[in-house]
């Protein structure tokens, strides 16, 4: 027993003498790889020692482009003419000439109410006017001989004027108890039958037009001065473009929104949009050729105004920057940049002057 204690002992012993001697010697292949050339060391990363971060990022070609300034607005489509139709007099229907859903053409009959009572008061005095008629022939003749005077002969010409006009006016009557179309369009689903008694206040029918239709939609009042008559407009309806041009602006401003009420006008020839549906109108009111624009994501907000990183040898570089118009995706910069600077769009919050980066993308705007 003794004699393994000893030879234990005495190895353990060599072990540790071996180690005091060679450990001078084996250190260096353990060393840190901070200390070979070229390997970044535990204090290279972020928080690190005397390492610098080398950042990946993606970069935007600032190359000449068309910018817009587009104004967005709901707008409504409304029929070219609409009317809801009605008698001018009181009276039984007596006819309805039309089929629901239909195109008619103007001055159409549609619809049509009793008129025998005119259509006798007529017939009455047409055959009066015959007699006057007559008369006056025979008067005429005899002024011209001085067998009567010129007083007789005014008063049958005065008569035979009377009789006419009570034939107006019976007429006029009768035009009253009829229905016509005002337009050409399509008339609508109608209200009453045959039999019915209409007035002045009974409505009929609705008569439409919607070929060309028209696009009702407001506009901020500063906007007053750039839309005119002729102004291009484009609306989205169920995800499909269309232009239209605009024919009114309604020369008052709306007092409670303080905006300003425009109309449009698209041909619709196919009659594929329909009144009353709601779409989104676009107008382009200025428009700036050669523009330097960037993502906006790419644009930092300071306390003295706005900058960007650009890549400049290597490194990201701060500048500031005076910006312009804006749209949904692009900024327009006045000053600070120029073409062919290649601007940094990722990675933002990590940049800082001076710090080494990489460009793994580089996107060039059409």
């Amino acid at each position: 027993m003794n004699k393994k204690f000893r030879i234990t002992t005495t190895v353990l012993l060599i072990l540790v003498l071996a180690g005091i001697i060679f450990y001078p010697k084996v250190k260096p292949l353990f060393a840190s790889r901070s200390n070979v050339p070229g390997n970044p060391g535990p204090g290279s990363g972020p928080g690190g020692g005397t390492g610098r971060q080398v950042l990946n990022v993606s970069g935007y070609l600032i190359k000449p482009i068309q910018m817009n300034d587009p104004v967005m607005s709901t707008g409504t489509l409304r029929p070219d003419e609409e009317v809801e139709l009605s008698f001018e007099t009181s009276g039984k229907i007596v006819g309805i000439n039309f089929t629901e859903g239909t195109r008619v053409k103007k001055g159409d009959l549609l619809a049509k109410i009793n008129d025998k009572p005119l259509q006798a008061q007529l017939q009455k005095l047409q055959a009066q006017i015959k007699l006057v008629e007559e008369k006056e022939f025979r008067q005429r003749s005899l002024l011209t001989r001085d067998a009567i005077s010129q007083e007789s002969y005014d008063q049958i010409v005065t008569e035979l004027q009377t009789t006419q006009a009570d034939i107006n006016l019976i007429k006029a009557r009768i035009s009253e108890t009829e229905l016509r179309a005002p337009f050409d369009g399509i008339i609508g689903l109608r209200y009453l039958s045959e039999g019915s008694y209409a007035t002045p206040s009974t409505k009929i029918a609705r008569l439409v037009k919607i070929s060309p239709i028209k696009i009702e939609f407001s506009i901020p009042e500063r906007y007053a001065g750039e839309v005119n008559i002729g102004f291009p407009v484009s609306f989205d309806v169920d995800d499909k473009m269309y232009q239209a041009t605009v024919y009114a602006v309604d020369p008052k401003i709306e007092l409670n929104t303080k905006s300003i009420v425009i109309r449009a006008l698209y041909p619709n020839k196919k009659e594929e949009l329909k009144p009353g549906r709601y779409t989104s109108v676009t107008l382009l009111l200025s428009q700036i050729d050669n523009a330097i624009a960037i993502p906006t994501e790419a644009l930092i907000p300071e306390m003295e105004g706005e900058m960007v990183y650009v890549y400049r040898g290597g490194k990201a570089s701060s500048v500031k920057v005076t910006t312009g118009l804006r749209t949904e995706s692009l900024v327009q910069v006045v000053n600070g940049l120029k073409f062919g600077d290649t601007l940094i769009t990722t990675g933002i919050l990590q940049l800082r002057q001076s710090l080494p980066v990489v460009l793994d993308t580089l996107i060039v705007n059409p």
